[in-house]
């Protein structure tokens, strides 16, 4: 399952996610993250120690829905695994910093990036072309 190449364009642009994994007790927990693809795979990036990566190192199952800013009825879903990796982490959230910001990140002292990519096993859409 992959995206058409204007659904990934919504995730190229710098819209925002909204990102979904499941709690230790089963319920949904969910964040706005910053988002990005590489052709094949959803990516988003975090630090060790929160939520978000606690979920995913438990229960990989994601939930990730891009919402276009210009149009909020055009949107894309992606449901999936994530894979978690501290390798080319913090090279990623520079890259969204200045996709976002156009600045720069800026490390915490001690902060861990993790990049997160999920592959897509049901992409849903609505307001694409057929």
């Amino acid at each position: 399952m992959t995206l058409s190449d204007e659904q990934a364009q919504l995730l190229l642009e710098p819209n925002f996610a909204t990102v979904g994994t499941v709690g230790p007790d089963g319920s949904p927990q969910l964040s706005i993250v910053w988002i990005d693809w590489d052709g094949e795979n959803v990516l988003f990036n975090t630090a060790a120690g929160r939520a978000k990566p606690r979920n995913l190192e438990r229960d990989p199952r994601v939930s990730v829905l891009v919402l276009d800013g210009g149009d909020g009825y055009r949107w894309v879903a992606v449901n999936g695994k994530a894979e978690l990796t501290p390798e080319a982490a913090d090279e990623h959230i520079d890259k969204l910093a200045r996709k976002y910001t156009g600045e720069g990140w800026r490390a915490k002292p001690g902060e861990q990036r993790l990049l997160v990519r999920v592959r897509p096993e049901q992409v849903s859409a609505y307001g694409f072309s057929p």
